[in-house]
């Protein structure tokens, strides 16, 4: 049973306090299409990725729409950036994805897509919560939404991604793709075939229970072993969404998301096809930073998230961007976060080097990082304690241009993130533990003195 909401571009706030239960989808669903009602007559595409509550949530929203007056086209199991194509191409006024991404199947949640397959606009973000404080009533008969199944989704999806290649031929490689059990599953394998690789599917047998279950973006030690043992050219590893990917070199090691960025942008700029700069964020490796510099590429960093990025690439007028979870946005092809899309676009690099991703991938050199969590009793501003400045000014100083230093509190937890990177792992991991000790003291003091 799901237990709590999650959704990285959806309704935030009061519907953020609510656990996902059917009620509440049932009353969402209503809520959403009454906003969009006011349109005129209105439709809602519905998707959902692999876990077993979906189908219960998508009977409820889709009733709930159907209630408020809105037509609904059910696409099924289908990966999140497939709905913000879909919703699109179908004109559709919003679409919706019953998912918690990368999470276990036992949570669940949603996210909406706007007419232009991006976030919402916060006005009808607010429209939507302000109408779940309205009694729920039901349309006149005549007037209720129909609901239909959208039967070619999957075929049309795997069309989009083919045709965002720009021609590429992946005959002769083989390739391990790891679906993580999600929605990734029916379309993604067909992509990378129908491109002409050869590929050995990983976790694309989903039971509704084992989405991101030792497997997918957020756990490729499998992929890793079948990448090796299957002789493969690379891997593949899609998260339950289907909006993240990282990938596994011919040797076996994991090319995380940022190193995948830099392998898209230099491409791109090879081939004379990149504008502006670049978008990571406040978690991007200072490895990545530091080599877009040296090739002259901007580079801004944003807070954790992809709402965030797409924000600052929007401001900038930027095409790519990304987080080193594999959640990489390439504006020029999609308006979203697309795993399977982000992976075609460093085979694309593969393929006009010549040269293979354990290659490609040696532009940019990761540095070390030490990353450790300070608890905190209460929520407090840490970066306008006094005493941590100082701590945080003395380590910099240490520092200075060989690393970088982060202070960030957990959006989910009680505790204060001390990361530092640098060009010593050992200088990285003392400087790290001195800083968080004195982060620890300086908020205890804090503590108590209230």
């Amino acid at each position: 049973m799901s237990r709590r909401y999650f959704g990285t571009d959806g309704i935030r706030g009061k519907v953020g306090q609510f656990p996902v239960t059917p009620d509440f989808m049932l009353k969402l669903g209503w809520a959403a299409g009454k906003v969009f009602a006011r349109e005129g007559r209105s439709k809602i595409l519905i998707g959902k990725d692999t876990r077993i509550s979906g189908y219960m949530f998508e009977s409820a929203l889709e009733a709930g729409l159907s209630a408020a007056g809105v037509d609904v086209l059910l696409l099924g199991p289908m990966p999140t950036p497939a709905i913000a194509y879909l919703t699109r191409t179908f004109h559709a006024n919003a679409g919706i994805v019953i998912s918690a991404s990368h999470n276990p199947h036992y949570d669940n949640g949603i996210k909406f897509f706007s007419a232009q397959g991006t976030k919402l606009p916060d006005e009808i973000e607010q429209a939507i919560e302000a109408q779940l404080d309205i009694a729920m009533t039901t349309v006149d008969p005549a007037l209720l939404g129909k609901a239909k199944r959208i039967e070619d989704a999957p075929g049309r999806y795997i069309e989009f991604c083919k045709a965002s290649a720009g021609g590429i031929d992946l005959k002769g490689m083989k390739i391990a793709l790891d679906c993580a059990n999600g929605a990734t599953y029916h379309v993604s394998p067909s992509v990378f075939s129908e491109l002409g690789a050869e590929v050995i599917e990983v976790a694309s047998a989903p039971d509704g229970l084992n989405i991101n279950e030792e497997c997918g973006a957020t756990s490729t030690e499998r992929l890793q072993k079948v990448v090796v043992a299957e002789g493969a050219d690379l891997g593949i590893a899609l998260d339950g969404d289907g909006d993240r990917v990282i990938m596994v070199d011919h040797t076996g090691v994991e090319v995380d998301g940022d190193e995948l960025l830099y392998v898209i942008a230099s491409h791109l700029r090879a081939q004379g096809e990149f504008e502006g700069g670049v978008v990571g964020t406040l978690m991007s490796n200072f490895g990545l930073e530091q080599a877009f510099k040296r090739e002259q590429i901007p580079f801004v960093r944003a807070k954790v998230g992809d709402r965030y990025v797409m924000e600052q690439l929007a401001n900038h007028g930027w095409l790519l961007g990304g987080e080193s979870s594999g959640h990489i946005v390439c504006r020029h092809l999609t308006s979203t976060g697309d795993g399977t899309v982000s992976a075609l676009q460093v085979l694309r690099a593969i393929a006009d080097s010549g040269k293979n991703l354990h290659v490609l991938k040696q532009g940019m050199s990761k540095m070390p990082q030490t990353m450790i969590n300070v608890r905190m009793q209460n929520k407090v501003d840490v970066m306008g304690v006094e005493a941590v400045q100082e701590a945080v000014a003395a380590t910099e100083s240490t520092l200075g241009s060989r690393g970088r230093v982060l202070l960030r509190p957990s959006g989910t937890e009680p505790v204060v993130r001390v990361m530092i990177e640098g060009e010593d792992a050992a200088e990285v991991a003392e400087l790290c533990s001195a800083l968080a000790t004195e982060v620890e003291n300086a908020l205890q003091a804090l503590e108590t003195s209230e």
